[in-house]
């Protein structure tokens, strides 16, 4: 007969001592249950104890986190939090260095834990790091001991960053600036920068001030690689917590150091791979970069500055100069208006009498005039050409150059995300975008090329406008899927996905679907779904076996800290526990927290988990949300949290738990997958039938014959 809810079977160690088999009853006081054990081992004093776990992060039992204790779990007997936080209170204070330095180390170790976090900071503990920090010259062991602590005891937000003295943070960030100084110690330097960056702009600008570009690009080349990731975390803080106009101060000044040209060449293509803390702030930084065209996009152009009227006029005398270079008196104002006119009429603008009327629309803006301007005085030959033959053509098939330039760079405005928040979790940025210095106006000058290209491939005329921007978009999302690695690599394959491949692909896509919604074969795929709908459940299974790594995200920002769960073979048990970066798939024994399948009630997802209410105070970010999910367990009372590292993720462990809870796999990549197979299975049974159509009911049955006399009688034969 299995044990009531409330309690469970465990095992207390002591050092020294025989362990002890108990049934923790769960409805006990904690109290009462440390005396029990501790009258079984004859000690006094049961108030100077307390329980921990013996594996994993050995986090201490209180009262609210009890009810994780799971059946079979080891605990260890051990001091107190508040005994040991005063005992490590006073043995950082020691004049011996052996003791001093080892009570760092273990305070280090203890201050993960949330309830002896309380304990130690409720002393003023913090105080005497600050001392330690301030009035001390160490810059070895002890240092780097007394850093992790402190950046440890920070994490649970009992202390605001808003607190620190000047002093403090500014040796902090001498750490930083130190050449003859440990790497971990410039490590823990750095993250605490990080950590503070963002909680006030007073803070963003001490950090800014002392620790200048130039140290940090250092730190970016080094060779250590966890250093060369806490620089990039402080550079990428730093962008984000910047205003508008010191965010593009700093990327001019990156650009200047050939920051792209670096990350290209020594992070995107080193010969280790790259990791996901270091992918995302890469995708962060081309977010920030890109986001410098958002306040062009939006500004319409006003048509009484001269410094945009300016810009205006040279697009139309690159385009004719010859014919600009008629003597000023020749012609009367109202020719020379009628000439403009004209002219601005022969470059696209619908409006040629008023071509700034065509910018007022934002987005895309000013920057739309941006870019034309980039074209024409960049590549003038490739400008002219695209002007002066549209201009000259008289059978209505000439391609506005302006009027496509408008609508391209709103195109590319929506495919780059321009404009949008930085994601907290994204890692999808382009590696071409680190091979070149004004990337989005040479992308432009790529695909404003294409559209002209596209158009005579078309033969389209300016009804056909919006056909022609339709297939633009599809070649150059189709290219950018495929993730070039030089703009030169994109320049091939985009010109090489003609109007006749997308045609090609189109139809193939039509006819896939058009097979595919024949009756008989909407039959035969419902007579298959059950099977493959197996197999998707299978691999789902498997996907849990093998395990993922997941990252702990907090409010304030990503973390570095890492947990892994994975599902036992039989299916029976998830298995979970941290783990250290750069373990790629650590095996079940080494994950000491285990949750039964039996006991899992509920799966949660997006809004309804409840670590993504917590932070409900805070703006919530969209992906972090649909990222989510949480399982509950032990009569709906606890819940294990995840946050996917992708939605692939996502989509593969929802409907794994799904599987293990008896209900339907309702994520999107289920159906992707199903639609797959189907598709496949499909194809092979029909392989037959190629070139001969299906029809949509079944021929009839003709009716019997009157007689049966055509048929032959053997009978006869044989005589």
């Amino acid at each position: 007969m299995p044990p009531p809810k409330d309690v469970v079977k465990i095992a207390i160690q002591m050092v020294g001592a025989i362990p002890q088999l108990i049934e923790l009853q769960q409805t006990k006081p904690l109290a009462s249950v440390l005396k029990d054990v501790c009258d079984a081992w004859s000690l006094p004093n049961a108030e100077r104890y307390a329980l921990q776990y013996a594996d994993g992060r050995q986090t201490y039992i209180t009262e609210s986190n009890r009810r994780d204790i799971k059946n079979g779990s080891i605990l260890r007997l051990t001091t107190s939090p508040d005994q040991e936080a005063e005992r490590l209170y006073l043995g950082i204070q020691s004049k011996n260095v052996d003791v001093k330095t080892d009570s760092l180390k273990k305070l280090a170790s203890l201050s993960q834990d949330v309830t002896f976090a309380q304990e130690f900071i409720s002393r003023n503990g913090l105080k005497q790091i600050y001392s330690i920090v301030e009035e001390g010259n160490d810059t070895g062991e002890m240092l780097a001991h007394t850093l992790k602590a402190f950046t440890e005891l920070m994490e649970h937000d009992f202390v605001s960053w808003e607190n620190l003295s000047t002093v403090f943070i500014k040796k902090i960030m001498s750490y930083v600036n130190m050449n003859a100084v440990d790497a971990s110690i410039q490590q823990l330097s750095l993250s605490i920068l990080e950590n503070m960056v963002p909680t006030s702009h007073l803070l963003f600008e001490l950090v800014k001030k002392e620790v200048t570009l130039d140290r940090l690009l250092t730190h970016l080349q080094a060779t250590n690689a966890e250093l060369q990731l806490k620089a990039m975390a402080l550079l990428i803080a730093l962008l984000l917590s910047a205003t508008d106009a010191e965010r593009r101060d700093m990327m001019d000044y990156l650009r200047e150091k050939n920051l792209r040209q670096f990350i290209h060449k020594n992070i995107i293509h080193s010969s280790e791979p790259l990791g996901d803390e270091m992918a995302h702030y890469l995708y962060v930084l081309q977010s920030v970069s890109l986001n410098l065209c958002e306040h062009r996009m939006k500004t319409s152009m006003d048509p009484y500055s001269q410094e945009q009227r300016d810009l205006l006029q040279s697009l139309r005398q690159t385009a004719f100069e010859l014919e600009s270079e008629v003597p000023a008196g020749s012609f009367s104002t109202e020719r020379r208006r009628s000439l403009c006119a004209k002219e601005f009429r022969k470059l696209g603008f619908m409006n040629n009498s008023n071509p700034a009327e065509d910018l007022r629309r934002a987005p895309p803006g000013l920057l739309a005039l941006d870019n034309m301007v980039y074209f024409s005085r960049n590549t003038p030959n490739a400008y002219s050409r695209f002007v002066l033959e549209n201009s000259s053509r008289e059978d209505k098939h000439e391609c506005p150059f302006a009027r496509s330039s408008i609508q391209l760079t709103l195109i590319l405005c929506e495919i780059l995300h321009i404009g949008e928040p930085c994601s907290e979790t994204a890692q999808a940025f382009y590696p071409m975008f680190f091979g070149q210095d004004h990337f989005f106006e040479e992308l432009f000058c790529i695909c404003i090329q294409l559209v002209n290209k596209t158009w005579k491939e078309m033969r389209a005329t300016q009804e056909d406008f919006d056909k022609v921007m339709q297939v633009v978009r599809e070649q150059i999302t189709r290219t950018l899927s495929l993730k070039p690695t030089s703009l030169e690599l994109f320049k091939t394959r985009v010109n090489a996905l003609n109007y006749s491949e997308i045609l090609k692909l189109r139809q193939t896509e039509r006819l896939h679907q058009e097979e595919t919604l024949a009756v008989p074969v909407l039959e035969l795929r419902e007579k298959l779904k059950p099977e493959l709908l197996e197999l998707i459940r299978q691999q789902r299974l498997l996907h849990l076996c093998e395990g993922t790594l997941f990252r702990k995200i907090s409010s304030r920002r990503r973390q570095d800290k890492l947990w892994y769960c994975r599902l036992s073979p039989n299916h029976k048990v998830l298995h979970y526990g941290d783990v250290e970066e750069g373990v790629q798939s650590p095996p079940i024994e080494s994950l000491p927290e285990k949750i039964p399948v039996a006991d899992m009630k509920m799966l949660l997802v997006g809004k309804e988990c409840p670590h993504t209410k917590e932070k409900s105070s805070g703006k919530q970010n969209k992906d972090v949300l649909e990222l989510a999910f949480s399982i509950v367990h032990d009569m709906e009372e606890y819940c294990l949290n995840f946050i996917a590292p992708t939605r692939y993720e996502f989509c593969l462990w929802t409907d794994g738990l799904n599987v293990l809870l008896g209900k339907e796999m309702t994520s999107e990549r289920t159906q992707t997958d199903l639609d797959v197979l189907l598709s496949m299975e499909l194809k092979l049974r029909l392989l037959d039938l190629e070139n001969i159509s299906i029809p949509d009911n079944p021929p009839p049955i003709p009716k019997p014959p009157s007689n049966l006399n055509f048929c032959y009688d053997f009978s006869h034969a044989e005589q």
